[in-house]
């Protein structure tokens, strides 16, 4: 399941998406989690979900590729509806068991707060396949230049950021072969009660640990022979270009916020 996981991944195509400015997809990005939030019924959430369908149907990225990827994220989003269902005491009783009573408003909210979170993930997730590490690198930059005046090392903070998204499906994978060496010894994490499960994980930390300061290790070397010193006089290969489809992107963002703000109910 691991190597499903498709955040921090980059999907190379020549989509509109993909050649859109990264400033246009982060805001886009950031702007779409505090707007889905808005969204509290049927058309709403219709809305937002056509939104994101959109999105993706201009990504270039296939439907299948983006299912893989939030497999792993299936069972969070089935938590959350049965928490809802069976904590909620809203509505009409629509199944009572004696000891168990299941509310309209608890099923209704369930489902509501699940696409919530799978459109969120869709979202950031079409964000990291759509755009370059070093693209998002200049991007963050750009956008938090202003904060320059405080004393914030800008260059430093969206060059981390980047480097931790790229590492995500780094560390996965390297925690796959971890697990399938310790499988070939005898090691079990498919069977057994949870807490046995949960303590045979505990020896992966170790080479876990070892494996990602090695490779920290690695890239600071690498960035230190090539003569990085900072983001103070660097240059660029590819200047970021804001065209006409950035700006749609943001109007249609703003627009999608007034649907959602106007059909609240």
């Amino acid at each position: 399941m691991l190597q499903n996981v498709i955040i921090g991944q980059y999907y190379p195509a020549s989509s509109v998406l993909h050649r859109m400015d990264p400033r246009s997809k982060l805001l886009s990005s950031f702007l779409f989690i505090f707007v889905i939030f808005l969204a509290n019924n049927l058309i709403s959430y219709g809305a937002a979900a056509l939104f994101t369908v959109l999105v993706l149907a201009s990504s270039g990225v296939p439907a299948s590729y983006l299912y893989r990827g939030l497999k792993p994220v299936f069972f969070l989003v089935f938590f959350t509806l049965i928490l809802h269902v069976l904590m909620t005491k809203e509505g009409d009783v629509l199944l009572d068991l004696g000891w168990l009573k299941i509310y309209e408003g608890g099923v209704i909210q369930g489902l509501f707060i699940s696409l919530r979170l799978i459109l969120l993930v869709m979202m950031t997730s079409l964000l990291t396949l759509t755009t370059t590490p070093i693209d998002i690198t200049d991007g963050l930059e750009y956008l938090l230049h202003p904060l320059k005046k405080v004393k914030l090392p800008v260059h430093e903070f969206a060059l981390m950021m980047s480097i931790s998204l790229r590492f995500i499906p780094t560390l996965l994978q390297e925690t796959e072969k971890i697990m399938k060496a310790q499988m070939a010894r005898g090691a079990d994490f498919t069977s057994g009660p949870v807490k046995e499960r949960v303590k045979a994980f505990v020896p992966l930390l170790i080479p876990l640990f070892v494996s990602a300061f090695k490779r920290a290790e690695e890239l600071a070397i690498a960035m230190e022979s090539r003569g990085y010193r900072g983001g103070e006089g660097r240059t660029r290969l590819r200047e970021l270009n804001w065209q006409m489809r950035d700006t749609l992107a943001i109007v249609s963002l703003f627009m999608l916020t007034a649907v959602l703000f106007f059909t609240r109910s």
